[in-house]
């Protein structure tokens, strides 16, 4: 039997080259845990979590000093006996956030490992419900300084001319008369035909401003919108979701299946988002697809494309992935030696083993924070 023989952990600072302007924040870095386990059959795996734009030491403190004792010299294959030992063992430190990323990141280089041991892409060892491809759909539509919405319509007209049939935008941070043209410009730059959503990442505080902004575009036909409020206020999106026919899409920063159970069971939600960095790595992030699934709740994922679309290929719910087409949002795929591609609205799935790819060492070295330990 194959043995966990170390695990090395790394904090990577990646600065954007144009700060990204959010309705409620704006992000001009982001950093993550990247982790590189090894075992005595020679087989290894990759893992990875985001850590926002600051405060990754205490991430990698968690993996480092909580954690990755737990599994040195302990069987690699199984999984789900280290996920529920690591939360476990995590509780006083937190069962979510920092060191639930840093669990996430330690659950993913396991089943990178697994599936290269297999032999077997990660889709495919995980039940390949898609085969070779996943739909996706173009995230963007970020606010600009200047001409906001001729460069709007543009990048959304891109999006299109490059085949995608979805295309997300933000909204929240303007005043909504102006958020109102934006989306209209949106829907005159994509056609009826293409799915149009909303993100408003946490932007409204009272279901009174989120109705009526709806209202006011209803007209457009989005498909979602996304985080109205903070995550943490299940009530509101609650009585939000029979105030309007705007699906509601949440979930990227939640922390695990217990809170998606209670998002689902309130009709919270009707598109979950789980997005594996932040909920528990591949482990965790199966069983919020399956909960969903058993509740007839499709699930899209959040950012992270090349990590996100193994997962998503592997179960009947899901929807689309979300692609970032460059660097300029999500910067991640930088790091990567083969990131994935996307070809007419399909990302194109590795058919290498494990994940399919490594990180670029040279590209690591010019943005690491604390090194390989």
């Amino acid at each position: 039997m194959s043995r966990i023989v170390s695990i090395a952990t790394c904090l990577v600072d990646c600065p954007l080259f144009v700060a990204a302007v959010f309705s409620t924040r704006v992000v001009s870095a982001r950093q993550y845990l990247l982790v590189r386990l090894q075992c005595d059959d020679g087989y290894e795996g990759i893992g990875a979590a985001y850590c926002g734009d600051q405060g990754g030491e205490t991430s990698l403190a968690a993996a480092r000093n909580i954690l990755i004792p737990l599994l040195i010299g302990e069987d690699p294959t199984a999984t789900e006996a280290h996920w529920h030992r690591m939360y476990r063992h995590a509780l006083l430190q937190g069962r979510a956030g920092a060191v639930l990323r840093a669990i996430s990141a330690i659950d993913c280089a396991l089943w990178d490992r697994n599936a290269k041991a297999a032999a077997l892409p990660l889709w495919k060892y995980l039940g390949a419900f898609h085969q070779g491809r996943v739909p996706a759909y173009a995230s963007g539509g970020y606010y600009y300084p200047e001409a906001d919405i001729d460069r709007l319509q543009a990048e959304m007209a891109n999006y299109v001319d490059r085949g995608f049939t979805a295309v997300k935008m933000k909204v929240g941070r303007a005043a909504p008369s102006v958020d109102r043209d934006r989306v209209k410009a949106a829907r005159e730059a994509v056609g009826p035909d293409v799915k149009l959503m909303m993100d408003a990442n946490n932007a409204w505080t009272d279901v009174a401003t989120a109705a009526t902004f709806l209202a006011m575009v209803e007209t457009f036909n989005p498909f979602w919108i996304e985080e109205p409020f903070s995550p943490d206020d299940l009530d509101n999106h609650a009585r939000l979701s029979v105030r309007t026919r705007v699906p509601i899409a949440t979930g990227e920063i939640e922390a695990g299946r217990w809170r998606f159970r209670e998002m689902i069971r309130r009709e919270a939600v009707q598109i979950a988002q789980p997005d594996m960095f932040a909920c528990g790595g591949v482990t965790e992030w199966r069983r919020i697809a399956t909960l969903a699934d058993a509740c007839g709740v499709p699930v899209c994922t959040h950012a992270w494309q090349d990590f996100h679309a193994p997962l998503m290929a592997a179960v009947p719910n899901a929807l689309m992935v979300e692609w970032f087409l460059d660097d300029r949002i999500v910067n991640l795929q930088t790091l990567l030696d083969r990131p994935l591609e996307v070809e007419n609205g399909n990302v194109v799935l590795s058919d290498k083993p494990g994940f399919g790819f490594d990180f670029d060492e040279a590209c690591l070295r010019q943005v690491t924070r604390i090194g390989w330990a």
